[in-house]
C-alpha cells in the first residue's frame, strides 16, 4: 500500500491506530488493512502538524497603536477587511490585541455569551440601542493585554494546542524581543487542508 513520501509510517502511527481500534491482539487481514489506513491517517496528521508556523502564518501584519482612536481602528478593520489587529508600542513590540469582539463588548453586544450564536449577535447590532463610545476613546481603553503568542520556529501542532487551550481564533507570532512577525488564524490552518485537497486532486487526475 503506497504512502506519500512525506507521510512515511512510523511505529507511533500504528500505536495510535491500534489504540483507536481498541485492540492489540487477534488482528485479521481486514484488521491489517484498516490498521494501515488509520496509521496513514496519523502519518498525514503528523506531517501537516510538522509544518513550522513561519510556513503558514500571515505576514506582514497590520498593527495599531494604543493611542489610536476607536474610529480609526474601526475604519481600518472595514477597509482592510480584518477582524483583529495586534497593538504595538513605538518599537513595534506587542503590548495587546484588539478584535471585533472587543468592539462588540464596548457597544454592549453579547458577542461571547454562551447562549448566543452569530445570528443573535447580528440581530443585536440592528435592533438594540447600542452604546456608542466617545470619539476620543482610545484603543488602550479597549485592547486585551494578556496576549497568547508563539514563535515562528514552533510547529503548527504547538499553535493548535495553544488556540484550543485558550479558546482563541488567532494567535500572534513574535520574535524573542516580542516584535510581531506574523499572525496565525483558523483561515491559515484551513489553507493547509485545502492545499492537501488540491494536491490530491491533481495527483488523481494525473495533472
Amino acid at each position: 500500500m503506497p504512502t506519500h513520501p512525506q507521510h512515511k509510517l512510523q511505529p507511533e502511527d500504528f500505536v495510535n491506530a491500534l489504540r483507536e481500534m481498541n485492540t492489540y491482539i487477534d488482528v485479521m487481514v481486514d484488521d491489517l488493512v484498516e490498521l494501515n489506513a488509520r496509521a496513514e491517517k496519523y502519518a498525514r496528521l503528523r506531517a501537516a502538524e510538522g509544518h513550522s508556523i513561519a510556513e503558514v502564518m500571515t505576514h506582514p501584519v497590520i498593527t495599531v497603536r494604543a493611542d489610536s482612536s476607536l474610529a480609526e481602528v474601526a475604519h481600518l478593520f472595514v477597509t482592510q477587511r480584518i477582524s483583529g489587529a495586534p497593538v504595538v508600542d513605538g518599537e513595534e513590540r506587542l503590548i495587546g490585541i484588539v478584535t471585533d469582539a472587543d468592539f462588540l463588548r464596548v457597544l454592549g453586544v453579547p458577542g461571547h455569551h454562551p447562549t448566543h450564536n452569530l445570528w443573535h449577535t447580528l440581530e443585536a447590532l440592528f435592533v438594540h440601542d447600542l452604546k456608542f463610545p466617545e470619539p476620543e476613546n482610545r484603543i488602550a481603553d479597549l485592547m486585551v493585554t494578556n496576549v497568547v503568542t508563539v514563535s515562528q520556529e514552533q510547529s503548527i501542532h504547538d499553535a493548535i494546542d495553544a488556540m484550543k487551550k485558550h479558546r482563541i481564533n488567532r494567535i500572534i507570532v513574535c520574535d524573542d524581543k516580542r516584535r510581531v512577525t506574523g499572525i496565525l488564524t483558523h483561515t491559515d490552518l484551513m489553507r493547509i487542508f485545502f492545499d492537501r485537497i488540491r494536491g490530491n486532486t491533481f495527483k488523481q487526475s494525473g495533472k
